[in-house]
């Protein structure tokens, strides 16, 4: 029994809910109490957002004066209540299945968003997990998160007057921060150990209370370990590959070892990128002592319960590292698993026997986990081929890679405008349950309420912005206004458009800087003025984005942009909420397909911005012309110099002559009714559809009920299951170079063409296979043609030989099928699990 909460400090019988409301991250979505926490210290709140650092803060004497105000406790009270009855109201999941379909998911990633009075993120792979995480709370998907506690986390970004970034790492203080230390039932802090070469390392752990749900943190910085092991959570994504071979050590290993001494009813282990993929091998190594079966039995029997998410478009990016920095580290391990470190080092390896090949994470995921998953339409087929070259000679459009498509957690990324617009027409709370009401019901509203909410959307963007710039002058900004009035800075009224990403070469953060005189002729036409808010980092060690954010800055000081141009430094949550909630047009321009998902632009879909961006990731599934404009061909044109030309003069043209002139054609009412058309259709049809709520409701259907179902069915009777399909793995891998084909024989009756295939398969049993025709599709969209064959009589004179038959409609030519032989086991996943294949050539 594990008592999770260590209040450190004591609180009256009146205010102890406070704690309560502090600790429960719930405030980051649920803005119910903002008033209550600006009315205790509205100078903190307005500056971190972070109720706990608040109750922290607080005097004595002033939480003397609030025990003993009656207003004040009223709204605690009635707080209180709403946090209750929002926790044990039925939602989604709940009403629908209970623990015989799924009992638990432990969601690892290597980073997570939650808030910024929470800074464990460094972009889009964390945002996401943060979201994923606040939705299982909505919808009451018993899930766990399992992630690292950085001291330091990711860098804070400045600007120097000469446009370079400045990286900062201030220290995450424990103190201020809404986690706790997880305690035993005596009172102790819950440590866990993982073994590094000639030494185990200790983590501390700690709990972030997410609604319904928690998030458990592991922590190298304890005293018992050395200085250099106290630094492994130092930083995200800081240090070299051993810091993060470490870390990825501490994730994995150490993640299934807390969940193990928390006792927590886990089924699905979810890897959000391959980061956590160590897990894999703990897992069968838990239940290789549970079950007193081998590695490769429990790994059989463990793995269908392993989900792998990638969230990478091009291989160069998965993490690898050197053969003898991996084996320096994991050769102890082996050894426990009962296994040579080849064969570890085989997991990883696109060619297990190169002692040379570097280890790499992303394939020991897939060849740990019964499913995979990209994370667009696009990117699975991206992934398909990356990952085709672990499926030798099996087609890519069957390599086992699916996809689930991206989605934003929506009372994350609303504005209070867009809530009420939002409330008004579907109700509190339609982002708890299924969607498929909302595109209606939010077409009631008429095109005024749409338009004037637009316009207060953006005023709340400038007046961020405003302040920001003030906040900025006394540092190292490039901005100055004139006499010190940041006023001059930004129009309410004018056409808005904002660029918010990672300062990277592929995400092309310049392509709008092409022709800088024409993007100032745009910026200054007369009667339709343009303004362009940006921001975002480049990683500290990327030149090239750094070179990137220097040639903005120096634009911005061009004397004919006039103001209209701001860089925000040190892009994170907060800025990410305002730009997203306040722009009108959010500009997108990655190289197709290195766009993996993203999701900034699916942040202004429910706050009225639309979309111009390249038809990649997530844009290339959600454009259509009623909704945004497109950027590109749907082509891949690698890093070519003179296609990101002609696409930084598309962009132009449909900034001049499509996009600016739609916004300002205006009526009688001084309403665009182009503008509000298409910003409807993009709100009601795209909002639900790109939700974490679309986004879980499917990985819960699609893949953690399943999964946790393949899972019982393995471990039952000690691992029966696994056993069996090692033995038939063995007799697979035994057999399999002797299986060939003799003649084929294709008759034509009337409208059907009968297929007749000699086939030779050594002593393999029958059943230990299947025999098909393979027919590729006729388009790339499409789907390929497969028919099973049925086994027919013995071959005469042969040991073991049979004749296989189909019928097939004589709609295309006989030299369009090919027969194959694959394996097949009722309990096993092909090709993911056993990826041999032979064609009749």
């Amino acid at each position: 029994m594990f008592i999770t909460r260590n209040i450190p400090r004591h609180l009256s019988k009146p205010l102890s809910g406070l704690a309560d409301l502090a600790l429960d991250m719930r405030w980051s979505w649920s803005h119910a109490s903002d008033d209550l926490w600006r009315t205790i210290d509205p100078e903190v709140w307005d500056a971190t957002g972070n109720p706990w650092y608040i109750l922290e803060s607080l005097g004595e004497s002033r939480l003397n004066a609030l025990a003993n105000d009656p207003e004040f406790l009223k709204e605690l009270d009635r707080q209180l209540d709403i946090r209750e009855k929002a926790l044990k109201c039925p939602a989604w999941f709940s009403k629908n299945y209970d623990k015989t379909h799924l009992k638990g998911v432990a969601y690892f990633s290597m980073e997570f968003g939650m808030s910024e009075a929470l800074p464990l993120y460094s972009g889009g792979l964390g945002i996401l997990a943060g979201d994923h995480l606040k939705t299982a709370s909505d919808l009451d998907v018993p899930l766990v998160g399992i992630g690292l506690f950085y001291q330091q986390g990711y860098f804070r970004q400045a600007i120097d007057r000469d446009g370079n970034q400045l990286e900062f790492y201030p220290y995450n203080d424990p103190a201020v921060l809404p986690a706790m230390p997880l305690r035993d039932s005596e009172g102790n802090w819950l440590r866990v150990t993982v073994e590094l070469p000639g030494r185990s390392l200790v983590l501390r752990t700690w709990e972030v209370q997410v609604g319904r749900i928690r998030l458990l943190l592991l922590d190298s910085n304890d005293p018992l370990n050395t200085p250099g092991d106290r630094g492994i959570t130092a930083k995200l994504y800081g240090g070299g590959k051993e810091i993060r071979l470490q870390q990825e050590i501490v994730l994995g290993l150490g993640g299934w070892r807390l969940i193990d001494a928390l006792g927590i009813e886990c089924e699905v282990c979810h890897l959000n990128e391959g980061h956590a993929a160590l897990v894999v091998l703990e897992r069968a190594r838990s239940f290789m002592q549970v079950a007193s079966v081998s590695f490769d039995e429990a790994l059989n029997c463990t793995r269908v319960g392993n989900i792998f998410t990638t969230h990478t478009p091009v291989d160069a990016a998965f993490d690898r590292f050197p053969a003898s920095m991996f084996s320096h580290y994991l050769s102890g391990y082996a050894e426990g698993l009962g296994i040579s470190m080849e064969q570890l080092m085989g997991m990883g390896r696109t060619n297990p026997s190169d002692s040379e090949e570097p280890f790499n994470m992303a394939w020991l995921a897939l060849r740990g986990c019964g499913a995979v998953n990209g994370v667009s339409r696009l990117h699975g087929e991206v992934s398909r081929k990356i990952f085709s070259v672990l499926f030798p000679r099996w087609p890519v459009n069957e390599v086992p890679v699916g996809h689930v498509t991206n989605g934003i957690h929506i009372p994350s990324w609303d504005s209070r405008e867009a809530d009420e617009l939002w409330t008004t027409s579907c109700g509190k709370e339609r982002w708890l349950w299924s969607l498929e009401r909302i595109e209606a019901d939010f077409n009631s509203l008429d095109d005024e309420s749409l338009w004037q909410f637009r316009t207060k959307s953006r005023l709340r963007l400038i007046e961020f912005c405003r302040k920001r710039i003030k906040c900025h002058q006394a540092v190292c900004s490039p901005y100055r206004c004139r006499d010190g009035h940041s006023s001059e800075f930004l129009d309410p009224n004018a056409f808005t458009m904002g660029f918010a990403r990672r300062f990277t070469s592929y995400k092309r953060p310049n392509l709008l800087l092409h022709d800088p005189d024409r993007l100032v002729r745009i910026l200054n036409r007369p009667g339709m003025p343009v303004q362009l808010i940006i921001a975002g980092k480049a990683h500290p060690e990327d030149q090239a984005g750094k070179a990137m954010i220097r040639q903005w800055v120096q634009f911005i000081r061009r004397p004919d942009v006039n103001g209209r141009v701001l860089f925000i430094e040190d892009y994170d949550m907060i800025v990410a909420a305002h730009m997203t909630q306040g722009v009108d047009l959010w500009i997108n321009t990655p190289r197709r397909p290195w766009e993996a998902s993203g999701t900034s632009g699916m942040k202004v879909l429910v706050n009225g911005g639309i979309n111009v961006s390249e038809l990649d990731g997530w844009w290339a599934e959600a454009y259509c012309p009623e909704v945004g404009w497109k950027l590109g061909d749907g082509m891949e044109h690698d890093s070519d110099p003179e296609w990101d030309a002609t696409e930084a003069r598309e962009l132009y043209r449909l900034l001049e002559e499509d996009i600016v002139p739609s916004f300002y054609e205006r009526d009688s009412r001084g309403i665009s009714r182009a503008w509000v058309r298409r910003m409807r259709v993009s709100m009601a049809r795209l909002t639900p559809q790109f939700s974490t709520n679309r986004m879980l409701r499917q990985y819960t259907e699609e893949l953690y009920i399943p999964a946790a179902a393949a899972l019982r069915a393995r471990v039952s009777q000690g691992g029966k299951v696994g056993t069996e399909i090692e033995q038939w793995r063995e007799r697979i891998n035994r057999h399999w170079p002797n299986i060939h084909f003799g003649n084929m024989e294709v008759d034509q009756s009337g409208d059907e063409m009968i297929f007749r295939v000699q086939i030779y398969l050594d002593d393999l049993d029958p059943e230990d296979l299947t025999a098909e025709l393979y027919a590729e599709p006729f388009e790339p969209e499409e789907y390929p043609e497969i028919i099973t064959m049925k086994r027919r009589e013995k071959l005469a004179g042969a040991v073991n030989g049979f004749i296989y038959q189909a019928s097939v409609r004589a709609s295309r030519p006989a030299s369009h099928y090919t027969p194959r032989v694959r394996p097949y086991h009722p309990e096993v996943v092909i090709p993911l699990e056993e990826a041999h294949i032979l064609w009749m050539k």
